[in-house]
């Protein structure tokens, strides 16, 4: 496990990724599916910077094939510093200033630019794929990328591919009107020939102590009380669990609904006479909130698609008598 890694770090022959020679040049499809290949078996490390409104991130990067395992290490470089460390599906989140660690495991495919899904036949029957040219990032050659929803219950994606080895180097989010309300890019990139993990330990003080958080508590949950109507085209149930969630009596259902990429998450929990009910629409930067109260129960969809998705799948929430 992770705990015993970072006490001891064992020697083991590099893996290094070689871009495949398949011809996919004129498939948007298969260079897609190498960029999603590309983020897990390359050797890279780098700068890249989030964006959504007036909000701007920069982060460091470092990733790495080592023995038979995946090693990458994410600082954030403005606002409270952070550093993310991830073996796998495991990830460590450490805070120097507050000197908090936490362990959690994450699905692997979660933070740039391991991003990309796996390629269905239900993704594809969502949207539309063109190749939209070249451009240059993070002083790189790219092919562009885009998706394109067939319907308006989705974003819009322009992907932009390293054209040699295929690592996405960027990522732009699309409303229905075709404005831009997020990006993710490289401005600087290196691709490494020989790994090493001597990088992979949080940059820690010996003169100061931290407390270890305790892991989330999620557990399998049936419920046995709703009912999920008609979702979304497309959109399918990929987890349903419950959690304890700080500040919280009670535990609280979460569902995540993906069409493969695009993803929804549906939050229902009992209200307490002391709570106060949420009601209506909002929209938190890139995100869009519909909250409902349905016979004494709270219901929260969260998720980076248009309003009319969050409100078909709060509306699809129904409970037995």
């Amino acid at each position: 496990m992770i705990r015993k890694f970072l006490l001891c770090l064992l020697v083991a022959p590099s893996l290094v990724y070689a871009a495949g020679q398949e011809t996919a040049a004129d498939d948007p499809w298969l260079l897609l599916e190498k960029a999603a290949e590309a983020a897990h078996k390359l050797n890279y490390k780098g700068l890249f910077v989030y964006q959504a409104g007036q909000n701007v991130n920069s982060f460091q990067i470092v990733h790495s094939n080592y023995g038979t395992s995946e090693y990458a290490r994410v600082i954030e470089l403005d606002g409270l510093p952070r550093e993310v460390l991830r073996q796998g599906n495991e990830v460590i989140i450490y805070q120097p200033k507050s000197g908090k660690v936490m362990i959690e495991k994450r699905r692997v495919q979660s933070s740039f630019p391991a991003i990309l899904p796996n390629l269905t036949s239900g993704l594809k029957a969502s949207y539309q794929i063109k190749l939209e040219g070249q451009d240059r990032v993070g002083g790189r050659d790219a092919v562009i990328i885009h998706l394109d929803p067939r319907d308006k219950l989705r974003y819009g994606y322009k992907f932009m591919a390293d054209r040699e080895f295929g690592l996405l180097l960027k990522l732009m989010v699309l409303n229905e009107k075709g404005d831009l309300v997020e990006q993710i890019a490289f401005n600087q990139l290196a691709l490494v020939n020989n790994a090493d993990i001597n990088w992979f330990h949080p940059n820690v003080k010996l003169d100061k102590t931290y407390v270890m958080q305790p892991e989330e508590t999620v557990a399998p949950t049936k419920g046995d009380d709703w009912v999920i109507g008609e979702l979304p085209a497309g959109f399918h149930k990929v987890e349903q669990v419950c959690r304890n969630v700080p500040g919280k009596i009670v535990k609280v259902n979460h569902l995540v609904f993906s069409d493969g990429l695009a993803s929804v998450s549906l939050f229902i929990e009992p209200l307490d006479k002391s709570a106060r009910p949420k009601s209506g629409y909002f929209v938190q930067g890139p995100t869009n909130v519909f909250a409902s109260v349905v016979e004494g129960r709270q219901v929260i969809v969260v998720g980076e698609v248009p309003e009319a998705t969050v409100r078909r799948v709060a509306n699809s929430v129904s409970f037995r008598k």
